[in-house]
């Protein structure tokens, strides 16, 4: 006997509609495990996507000078540059300028965080100290005011660049230029303001106050670097241009006493640990589809304990086991097909709202796989029940009470 399918799906929606708490409540766990997964991918692809971009955005000849031993994911030595041993000074990024033929310039920077002030208003923000070449090499243009110059910085003057978070916390709608505010008791005179940049990483960058290296290190009494930048020739071999800052900084630092990064190596390794970040929280998330699948076996065996009468009314009059089998098997791989198609929307619109927070990227491939794995859980967990209702008697079933 052929089997009808177009009659045999009628039947298997008929009976779900019938029975709507249940379906609804069956696709449930499927909705929140797609939805999971969804979301918790698009969060690491996010922030993938979000940090290849800033990286790009500094250019591919920009390499990073660090304090201590730094390796990277396939060694099984090292780890995080160690500021506990930094031994990196100012003499060292202007030595490097000065004598590595492929390097045609550096950007020393200490960091700090500091309560800045104004007319009793304060804020907490980052303090960077650098040189004249912040804007170009770190692409930092001024929206108004300028930039302090070489001349600031050789003799130390307390002026500064703010951010425009700075600036709104604590001048309002008033013009900071010309302007001094308090770090940590002395006066620093605005002279510039930084073009927006935003969030990255949930990290404002625009919550910070740039001012000449000497300055802020004469003030907080801090002799050496937190790191610096060295900018290659756009035409010179990046490896070359290592070795030639390895050479430079080796006549004073031992091997272990710094790091020469390059950029792509860095972003290879930032990609390689949210890749594997990313893979671990979508097979977290996976989990709770098995429990969605799982849920689907047990309220189908319900549902066939449920409806023996009528399955045995339904062999009765000439329905064969391979039609009951197919008519429970299509429920269950409706409930969970149905069950991804809610949960991706879900979770695609939980992203666009926290993308507002969070860099958020929904890959096609996750949306994909998530609703093919909840479609294929739907057959795989549908199997059983399906097949322990076409086996039934009729004469047994009708018999049931």
């Amino acid at each position: 006997m052929r089997l009808n399918l177009r009659n045999v799906s009628r039947v298997a929606i008929r009976a779900l509609i019938t029975n709507k708490t249940r379906s609804v409540l069956t696709t449930l766990g499927i909705i929140i495990g797609v939805m999971a997964v969804i979301l918790l991918v698009s969060i690491g692809s996010g922030l993938e996507k979000l940090i290849t971009q800033q990286f790009e955005d500094l250019g591919t000849n920009l390499l990073f000078v660090m304090p201590g031993k730094f390796q990277f994911r396939d060694s099984r030595e090292g780890g995080p540059p160690g500021v506990a041993t930094n031994k990196l000074t100012l003499k060292d990024a202007e030595n490097v300028a000065r004598k590595a033929p492929a390097i045609i310039e550096t950007l020393p920077i200490v960091n700090t965080t500091a309560t800045v002030t104004f007319r009793g208003k304060e804020t907490s923000t980052f303090i960077f100290g650098t040189t004249e070449n912040y804007a170009k090499v770190r692409n930092s243009p001024v929206k108004s005011g300028r930039w302090f110059a070489k001349k600031d910085v050789d003799s130390g003057k307390r002026v500064a660049v703010a951010g425009t978070t700075v600036v709104e916390n604590l001048f309002g709608n008033r013009d900071p230029l010309g302007q001094k505010v308090g770090i940590a008791g002395q006066k620093y005179l605005i002279v510039g303001i930084l073009t927006s940049k935003g969030a990255n990483i949930g990290n404002d960058q625009d919550d910070q106050l740039i001012v000449p290296i000497t300055a802020l290190q004469r003030q907080f009494n801090i002799d050496k670097l937190t790191y610096f930048y060295a900018q290659a020739d756009q035409n010179a071999d990046l490896d070359k241009a290592i070795e030639q800052i390895k050479k430079v900084l080796g006549k004073r630092l031992k091997e272990d006493e710094f790091s020469v990064l390059n950029s792509k190596e860095l972003l290879s390794t930032f990609q390689s640990i949210l890749g594997t970040i990313t893979a671990a929280l979508g097979g977290i998330a996976a989990i709770s589809l098995l429990v969605g699948g799982i849920g689907i076996m047990n309220i189908m065996l319900v549902s066939v304990t449920e409806r023996t009468r009528e399955i045995g009314l339904r062999k009765a009059v000439g329905a064969t086991p391979r039609t009951i089998l197919f008519q429970f098997l299509i429920e269950a791989v409706i409930l969970s097909s149905l069950g991804g198609l809610i949960g991706t929307a879900v979770g695609m619109g939980i992203g666009l709202v926290a993308n507002q927070f969070l860099p958020v990227h929904t890959p096609l491939w996750a949306v994909l796989v998530a609703f093919g794995v909840s479609a294929a859980v739907g057959i795989i967990f549908g199997v059983y029940p399906a097949r322990r209702a076409a086996k039934l008697s009729p004469i047994e079933a009708l018999r049931y009470e």
